[in-house]
């Protein structure tokens, strides 16, 4: 079944979920990461069907965050490779993997961890301040309408909320 589309909604979130927001993509772009970038490789890790693989690396590399690369001419084989829009996605990717191993882990414990290269430590991916570097939480923050922001599918009330006036955008809705 067709999900509804996004692509028409005057939001971030909702356009970038037009690419990668169904179940399956995050896993494959995980797998592309950690270097599982053959169609045959990706069916067995993921154990998903190749009909479904084949309609997400197109829809993957239409969005533009995985280009394909022939690795073999006889027969036509290709290879998939993050592009920079895709790669800029695995911090994200891993924080939602933290998310997992915080709340929902496995039996036995996470079963993947990552060692940040530049300090040589095994870490906790986090979402922090681009300004002053300090973890983000969802109390601590106010959204505030920005040079796009206009009514539109997907925004209608949220754009009606953030121009209220002084405070508005400080007291989310729970």
């Amino acid at each position: 079944m067709r999900q509804t589309s996004f692509a028409e909604m005057q939001c971030s979130l909702a356009r970038t979920l037009e690419v990668v927001g169904d179940w399956w993509s995050p896993l494959v772009l995980r797998d592309l990461y950690l270097g599982v970038d053959r169609f045959d490789d990706l069916v067995s890790d993921l154990g998903i069907s190749r009909n479904l693989l084949t309609s997400r690396l197109d829809k993957l590399v239409t969005g533009g965050v995985v280009r394909r690369e022939r690795y073999q001419e006889r027969p036509p084989r290709d290879r998939y490779l993050l592009t920079g829009a895709g790669r800029e996605l695995v911090p994200i990717l891993l924080t939602l993997m933290a998310w997992g191993d915080r709340w929902a882990t496995p039996d036995g414990g996470p079963p993947l961890g990552v060692r940040h290269r530049t300090c040589g430590h095994v870490c906790t991916p986090r979402v922090t301040c681009s300004e002053c570097g300090e973890p983000l939480r969802a109390e601590d923050l106010a959204p505030v309408p920005g040079p796009g922001g206009r009514p539109g599918p997907g925004t209608m009330l949220i754009a009606q909320r953030l121009s209220v006036g002084p405070g508005a955008a400080h007291r989310p809705r729970r």
